[in-house]
């Protein structure tokens, strides 16, 4: 049986758990409005980042992070969905359990676009220690051990929830114990790498050698990627502290109110996808396809420290390229030298002669 009557124990599987649970049980007077203005808010943030995944494709702009995001803003609309039915059905566990697994499992797509951003700061500013193949071992390891961590958290949840097992349910809970201290360091591990990325100089007499990859300037970059990292930090350090604080649910601590649940986590996560899309991150954080190695992001043209924190407008650097551009050879001939005055009247001599 998934259901009980009110108050009552279920007779059969799912069990709801005997600990308080962030956010508590939803009610249909408070919790339905506060999911629904949510809800609009998500919907506007998939429809958004779907259109500038779109737009961008058409132009051959190859950028799969809003492609992410909208899927990350899909899973949020599932989960505030699954709460105002469960607002409606208190008793049934099935659906409890359901909106549980959506709430933990869409924050992970956002820790992941972040730790790839910051894979990118580090391959800009340190490009032979970024792109050394043990460092990318380990970054790709990272990255996809977020999906191992996600799925001991979805077994732990269902499996503790079909069982009445006292010592099974303690080793579970420490799992997803371990599990949170996990993705919250994951949040904040951007954070550290950034800031040694920018304070480790590397190249001739101190001077650091940057590949600028994207539009607008690097510092832009660093404050976006560090200010959404700190707000995910915060959410899943949040989260990461409740599970080593447990009350029972007749005695629930402020850390279990409604108020601490919505703002932790949905607004939080707001702030972030809208920033992202607000700062066009993907023409930020776009590389050139088939980046594989030092120099790839910026067509083996390396930029000085000056050249990206410099007070020039990118407008400028454009054409200081294009002037560059102007003063190369052509066929062996400077630009501007007598020489192709020279062919034209050769031309021209030959046109006139007798043949």
């Amino acid at each position: 049986m998934s259901s009980s009557p009110q108050g009552g124990q279920p007779s059969g599987p799912p069990y709801p758990s005997p600990y308080a649970i962030t956010g508590g049980i939803p009610t249909n007077s408070v919790d339905t409005p506060i999911s629904a203005v949510l809800l609009v808010f998500f919907i506007a943030s998939a429809a958004t980042h779907m259109t500038i995944f779109q737009k961008n494709r058409r132009r051959d702009h190859k950028f799969l992070f809003s492609a992410l995001l909208f899927g990350f803003s899909m899973a949020r609309i599932v989960a505030l969905t699954m709460r105002i039915v469960w607002a409606n059905r208190q008793t049934n566990t099935n659906i409890a359990l359901a909106a549980g697994i959506f709430v933990a499992a869409g924050v992970l797509l956002l820790f992941v676009v972040n730790l790839i951003f910051a894979q990118r700061i580090v391959r800009s500013y340190h490009p032979n220690f970024g792109w050394n193949k043990t460092v990318s071992i380990i970054w790709n390891f990272v990255i996809f051990s977020v999906l191992g961590i996600l799925i001991m958290v979805i077994i732990c949840n269902v499996h503790s929830m079909f069982t009445l097992d006292i010592p099974t349910r303690m080793r579970e809970r420490d799992v997803l114990r371990f599990a949170g201290v996990y993705l919250a360091v994951l949040a904040f591990l951007p954070i550290p790498i950034v800031l040694t990325a920018l304070l480790w100089p590397t190249g001739k007499e101190g001077k650091r050698q940057i590949e600028k990859f994207g539009q607008g300037r690097m510092r832009t970059k660093v404050r976006l990627l560090l200010g959404t990292a700190i707000l995910l930090s915060l959410g899943a350090w949040f989260r990461a502290g409740t599970n080593f604080l447990p009350r029972l649910r007749d005695d629930p601590a402020w850390y279990h109110h409604r108020a601490a649940f919505y703002c932790f986590n949905f607004v939080i996560e707001l702030i972030v996808v809208y920033s992202y899309a607000i700062a066009r991150f993907d023409k930020r954080f776009h590389i050139p396809n088939g980046s594989d190695g030092p120099g790839s992001y910026s067509g083996s043209r390396v930029n000085k420290e000056e050249e990206v924190f410099g007070s020039s407008e990118d407008g400028r650097d454009k054409q200081g390229d294009e002037e560059e551009e102007g003063s190369r050879p052509i066929s062996g001939t400077l630009v501007g030298s007598e020489s192709p005055t020279v062919e034209k009247d050769t031309i021209v001599d030959k046109a006139v002669s007798p043949a």
